[in-house]
């Protein structure tokens, strides 16, 4: 028969811990009186939770909000040609692919470049919030939300890398050289950011509520 929504018990009511670095189940009812216990099979400390989960995360998120305003409204590529500079945002990358009919280009930057980290940012304060006020809703989908900003993560960094191989290719001497503008550093930084909030956040607490 099944078990009654409010009779179920979570893994921390019935004192088992996991080792947040090899997964390893224990038994976490006897902690020492430090407060850590030790994981035996990688003697990693572990903690019910992970320390200062929540303030940490919303530190960086709140950081990379702040700034993906310059990551995107500054310039993030120098382009000089013949002894002309120009600069281009994030935008103007995008707008220039599909004036040249590169629809799928501009997707994918626009995409990798905008709406992931805006999504990771908004996804994360509205999964913060949810802990701070206790909402009790949807939580299954907030917590593959949280799998899914996990995952993408590591696809942010696309416009760097574009950067960083149009360096290398596009240089011909003292005619032509393309390199990093001021905005790729904060959009680096927000990457990083968003990264960081995912891999210092504790899941769990959305169901601690």
């Amino acid at each position: 028969m099944a078990l009654n929504k409010s009779h179920r018990q979570t893994a921390m009511d019935a004192g088992l811990i996991s080792c947040h670095d090899c997964g390893k189940l224990m038994d976490g009812r006897h902690v020492p009186q430090n407060g850590h216990l030790a994981c035996s099979r990688c003697n990693a400390d572990v903690h019910f939770r992970k320390h200062q989960s929540v303030p940490t995360t919303w530190a960086l998120v709140i950081t990379a909000a702040i700034l993906f305003a310059p990551a995107n409204l500054l310039p993030i590529m120098q382009v000089e040609l013949f002894g002309s500079v120009e600069y281009s945002t994030i935008m103007d990358g995008i707008i220039y692919f599909f004036h040249s009919g590169e629809y799928g280009i501009g997707l994918i930057i626009f995409m990798a470049s905008i709406l992931v980290p805006l999504f990771k940012i908004v996804g994360m304060i509205s999964i913060l919030l949810s802990i701070k006020f206790k909402w009790k809703r949807w939580l299954r989908h907030k917590t593959k939300m949280f799998h899914f900003i996990e995952f993408v993560g590591r696809w942010s960094m696309l416009d760097i890398f574009v950067i960083a191989l149009m360096s290398t290719l596009v240089e011909f001497g003292s005619f032509t050289a393309t390199q990093a503008a001021p905005a790729a550093s904060y959009f680096a930084a927000v990457v990083v950011c968003t990264m960081f909030a995912a891999l210092t956040f504790d899941s769990r607490l959305l169901w601690d509520a």
